[in-house]
């Protein structure tokens, strides 16, 4: 089920639930606060009111939307268990990406996409509306829309914020309590980085994966829901940029284990000043390293 789906159907359920404390023939409010009160945009809203008015649960005309009986168990849309990344949508639209090497300025077909990935069109579009505000694709005049790639400062920017957000999330990694999960994921980390520096020669090719996994396990201490939004997009990036450029990869994967080795001793020791620059520098590889792909892919 991809992600979009399960945010629908969560959305659904969390306004049945406010339905449930109305009386029958009472107004229901506008979609503005219904956005609120499931946390979700209005246009998944507005897909969650016409399933309600399908099923006789309210009237619908106009901005007039009235509740015309209690919901029930047999309202209600299943939610099935998180899937496989293969099942996320983001995932697999990137992955797409690389295997196909789709280049900057790319048309994006909503029917195509909706074929390729089984998820009806409405919900391509409530997609793709919501990689567009990182700029990661955009509307095209006559319709339609664009893979825009990533321009030179567009990677600088996004660098830029990135070291913010993971700087503070250095800092309050340091200060984690002894039972905080993160001080468990940093000593698996720690023996499989360890584990590939000893096979760089023949699996550096593996470090994109590990390199994600450290960076979303130093993230993962910090709750904040704006934070975790931009994290999706910086993830995404910074890894796909790992696709493009080869050039000396073995070297650059075992000079960046390194670093993360040396964020993890210094976090280990609780030594938050040292893990913030440990942290700083590698951020500025990770940075140039960015940049020097977008030039081997001509973007700059």
């Amino acid at each position: 089920m991809a992600r979009s789906d399960i945010r629908y159907r969560n959305a659904y359920n969390r306004l049945l639930d406010y339905c449930e404390t109305l009386s029958v023939g009472a107004a229901i409010p506008a979609e503005t606060m219904l956005s609120e009160i499931a946390d979700v945009s209005r246009t998944v809203v507005r897909r969650c009111l016409s399933r309600m008015e399908e099923r006789g649960l309210i009237s619908w005309k106009g901005r007039e939307k009235c509740l015309l009986r209690e919901p029930d168990d047999a309202d209600r849309l299943e939610i099935a268990e998180p899937g496989a990344p293969s099942d996320d949508l983001e995932q697999r639209f990137l992955d797409w990406i690389l295997r196909f090497d789709v280049p900057a300025d790319t048309p994006l077909s909503v029917a195509d996409l909706s074929r390729t990935f089984g998820v009806p069109q409405h919900e391509i579009k409530e997609f793709l509306a919501g990689l567009s505000r990182f700029g990661l694709v955009a509307r095209r005049q006559k319709g339609g829309w664009m893979l825009r790639g990533f321009t030179m400062d567009f990677a600088v920017e996004l660098s830029d914020f990135r070291s913010v957000l993971e700087i503070n999330a250095v800092n309050q990694a340091a200060e984690a309590p002894v039972g905080h999960p993160v001080w468990a994921r940093l000593s698996e980390l720690r023996r499989l980085h360890i584990a590939l520096r000893q096979s760089i020669e023949t699996d550096y090719h593996e470090f994109s994966k590990l390199d994600e996994a450290f960076h979303a396990a130093i993230n993962s201490v910090v709750k904040n829901r704006f934070v975790e939004e931009f994290q999706k997009v910086i993830s995404l990036i910074f890894h796909y940029h790992y696709m493009w450029d080869k050039t000396d990869e073995k070297t650059r994967n075992a000079a960046a284990i390194d670093e993360h080795l040396a964020i993890i001793d210094a976090l280990e020791r609780r030594d938050a000043a040292a893990a913030c620059d440990a942290a700083s520098r590698h951020l500025r590889t990770s940075k140039t390293t960015l940049l020097s792909s977008l030039r081997h892919h001509e973007l700059a």
